[in-house]
């Protein structure tokens, strides 16, 4: 078969699969390694130490696979419709929690690895004796978005998101590495022009510049990747920002090519469970660790645990009107098992308190003759 006719069949193949973009690269070594090495001694990857370690590795392709010749790379929608959140965090429920989209329903990893799995069973079989590959999603040291790039996927967005013109950017990627030489696409091209939404929506300034993020600043690194203690000095955040408890949308929603192009999946897999549409944060913080395992079983939340939900859940509740707040943090302090939790739940009865003192002043006798 000859190289284009196996790379569209290749592509043919993907989409069967369910992958809504596909495109393919060269396995070149990165050309942003010292962009990449600056952006790790700046410290902007935060406790992510699986980022930093062996920079080779993650900068050359053929460092994973030594006769990788080419890289493909697929894209899967994962949008849901917008009304399992509120368009801005001003609109958002007091009361109610956020889910980030792409964690609202399976885990992608268990999807799209055993898709690519049949899609490298397909292209070892048309291309013939001796032809290999690896499939990464997410997971392994490859930089997903370069290479996505290159293959025709999108381009960068100020977020640092990759942008699909006609699609927006609520896509997961995923890649197979191989030894077999295929034509490539020709790079995405687009740009998001003098448009600054998503630096102006981020409620911490974690996009310090366009195209550079401080992970340490971000929500979705505060939410997820953090395993200890949230600095109190962005605990507020997480309320302001519409009780994001795992994750964080926001720098993609005021993305005006999101806003007009994203289409909504039809993909089972990433439909919302009912855990994760907009539960009650009084009901995510009474959650026990079996009631957790349970409701989160092959859902990407379990990267938190239970310490780490409910410890976003709490940091929420600072801000929340329900009468059952105080109830609830005075419980998870007092019985909770988790260090973690217990602490971020008294500073967030420490500030429930410190709310309602002014409240208290303002109704005594004194105040009602000023």
């Amino acid at each position: 078969m000859e190289r284009q006719e196996l790379a569209e069949a290749i592509k043919r193949r993907a989409q069967e699969l369910g992958f809504d973009l596909v495109g393919i690269t060269g396995a070149e070594p990165s050309v942003f390694a010292e962009e990449y090495r600056d952006w790790v001694l700046r410290g902007y990857a935060g406790e992510m130490e699986y980022l930093t370690r062996n920079l080779h590795r993650r900068l050359d392709p053929r460092e994973l696979l030594p006769d990788a010749r080419s890289i493909l790379v697929v894209g899967m929608n994962y949008y849901t419709d917008a009304e399992e959140g509120p368009g801005t965090p001003a609109d958002a429920d007091p009361q109610r929690a956020q889910f980030a989209r792409y964690a609202r329903g399976d885990d992608y990893h268990d999807v799209m690895v055993a898709r690519l799995r049949e899609l490298l069973a397909f292209l070892k079989a048309e291309a013939g004796e001796g032809a290999e590959g690896r499939v990464y999603v997410d997971t392994g040291p490859l930089l997903e978005r370069e290479v996505a790039r290159r293959a025709g996927l999108g381009w960068f967005g100020k977020n640092t998101m990759l942008i699909n013109t006609r699609r927006g950017s609520y896509f997961f990627l995923g890649e197979i590495l191989t030894n077999v030489a295929l034509p490539v696409d020709e790079p995405a091209r687009g740009g998001c022009g003098t448009c600054t939404r998503c630096l102006d929506a981020c409620p911490t300034g974690a996009i310090v510049a366009p195209f550079q993020i401080d992970a340490r600043r971000c929500l979705s690194y505060l939410t997820i990747e953090l395993k200890g203690s949230i600095p109190e000095e962005l605990r507020p955040a997480i309320a302001a920002s519409g009780n994001r408890v795992f994750g964080c949308d926001i720098c993609q929603e005021v993305c005006p090519f999101n806003q007009r192009r994203s289409v909504a999946t039809d993909e089972p897999a990433f439909q919302p469970r009912e855990v994760t549409r907009n539960p009650r944060l009084v009901d995510l913080l009474r959650m026990s660790e079996e009631e957790f395992r349970e409701k989160f079983k092959g859902s990407p939340v379990k990267r938190a645990k239970r310490r780490g939900l409910l410890r976003n859940a709490a940091v929420a509740l600072a801000a929340s009107d329900d009468p059952e707040a105080e109830a609830a943090l005075e419980r998870a302090v007092a019985d909770d098992p988790e260090p973690l939790v217990r602490e971020h739940a008294a500073w967030a009865l420490q500030r429930i308190q410190e709310r309602k003192e002014p409240l208290a002043k303002e109704g005594s006798p004194i105040n009602l003759f000023r």
